[in-house]
């Protein structure tokens, strides 16, 4: 069966889903149960998707979670509240007290507040490493080095890393290897042949794709899914069934939405290569960015979201470029119908190993679904705003 068409079934078992073609959104807490042997076999058949209690899960919840395997692959998955509570979630079960971290320093923004603030209390160090090191990583492996955790492409400078190269070292010393793979979503990367042991989503961009759920999900191998599987549940995770099935029919869409979203972004991304006030275009299907021959090699294509930089940092212009913009909004997030424009001034904030001293600000779009001639006349007359300031 073609990917495509997975896209259409998957998840969509008649165990869960009856005669209708969606499951049920079941809005449960009580689960009841006929008899003492009828509440044994449910507590018995948990790992299984048996219904016991709300918060180990619906129909609602298992035919999405389902869904998910045969989508990203992986032995099983589980939903959380949030993409970032999914973050804590696989990092919270695989680390403990006197364990080391390496945490690639492209990394989203809370990840590296989770490590350095909550991590950190807790006596787990963390090593930013260089997002282009590849197999180099292993000179900092430590003795108590137990996850290496990467981001391809990066959030904001969109470095891609060399997963399988990372993946193969990491293994050579027992060390797991986590990605956040919500750039590659279920349709451009896939996590597993390239390595990866576990791999986290915000469900809430690409995956739901209309900016009105929050979900977190993460799959990960036979290897792990149990101790995954036990402990999220005795730290209460769990996520609403309106957000599953929102996430839910966000699949069945998401490979032609994501095809508009790469073309208009390609095309906006290289008309602003044009632009003289632009200096880097950093999109990963472009040559200047950061990795694409591996990109190229890895990934089966790219989606909305992308950066560029400005050729000299001018706060007040930036300023007036971004207040200026009528389609392009300010707001936190990615992956929604709508485009979408951040604005990092002071890099080297974001940053711990490259203070990118040598670049003016930068500014991470989102292209949307809207027309592609209407976004660029946007940008243009963003760009006159922002020359009228200097």
């Amino acid at each position: 069966m073609k990917k495509p068409t997975k896209f259409v079934l998957a998840g969509r078992n008649k165990k869960w889903t009856g005669k209708a073609v969606n499951p049920p959104v079941y809005h449960a807490s009580t689960i009841l149960h006929d008899n003492v042997e009828g509440l044994k076999q449910a507590i018995k058949n948990i790992p299984n998707n048996s219904m016991f209690y709300g918060r180990r899960g619906t129909d609602t919840h298992f035919a999405f979670r389902q869904a998910m395997v045969e989508l990203e692959g992986g032995h099983g998955c589980l939903v959380y509240p949030s993409g970032m509570a999914a973050i804590n979630a696989a990092l919270m079960t695989f680390l403990q007290s006197g364990d080391h971290l390496l945490m690639g320093d492209t990394v989203y923004e809370p990840t590296r507040k989770l490590c350095d603030h909550i991590l950190k209390k807790m006596g787990i160090e963390t090593t930013y490493y260089d997002p282009l090191i590849g197999s180099d990583v292993e000179k900092l492996i430590k003795k108590n080095t137990k996850v290496i955790f990467t981001e391809s492409p990066g959030s904001v400078t969109m470095e891609i890393q060399d997963i399988p190269a990372i993946s193969k070292v990491a293994h050579k010393h027992d060390v797991m290897v986590m990605i956040d793979n919500t750039y590659g979503n279920l349709v451009n990367f896939d996590p597993y042949a390239h390595g990866v042991d576990l791999s986290v989503q915000s469900a809430t961009k690409y995956i739901v794709g209309h900016s009105d759920a929050m979900l977190g999900t993460v799959t990960t191998t036979e290897k792990y899914w149990k101790k995954l599987f036990h402990q999220s549940y005795l730290m209460g995770y769990t996520a609403g069934p309106d957000d599953v099935d929102r996430a839910m029919r966000g699949i069945r869409t998401i490979r032609p939405r994501l095809k508009q979203h790469e073309n208009s972004a390609l095309e906006i991304a290289k008309w602003l290569k044009e632009e003289n006030l632009v200096d880097l275009v950093l999109h990963p299907a472009m040559k200047d960015c950061p990795g694409h021959n591996i990109w190229k090699r890895d990934f089966k294509g790219s989606n909305g979201l992308f950066s560029f930089t400005f050729k000299r940092g001018h706060e007040k212009a930036l300023i007036a470029f971004l207040d200026n913009l009528k389609l392009f909004k300010m707001g936190y997030s990615w992956g929604g119908f709508e485009s979408l424009a951040m604005s990092f001034y002071d890099l080297k904030n974001e940053r711990t190993l490259d203070n990118w001293d040598n670049y003016g600000s930068l500014v991470r779009l989102h292209v949307g679904l809207e027309d592609t001639e209407d976004l660029i006349d946007d940008l243009k007359q963003g760009f006159e705003h922002y020359r009228n300031a200097l």
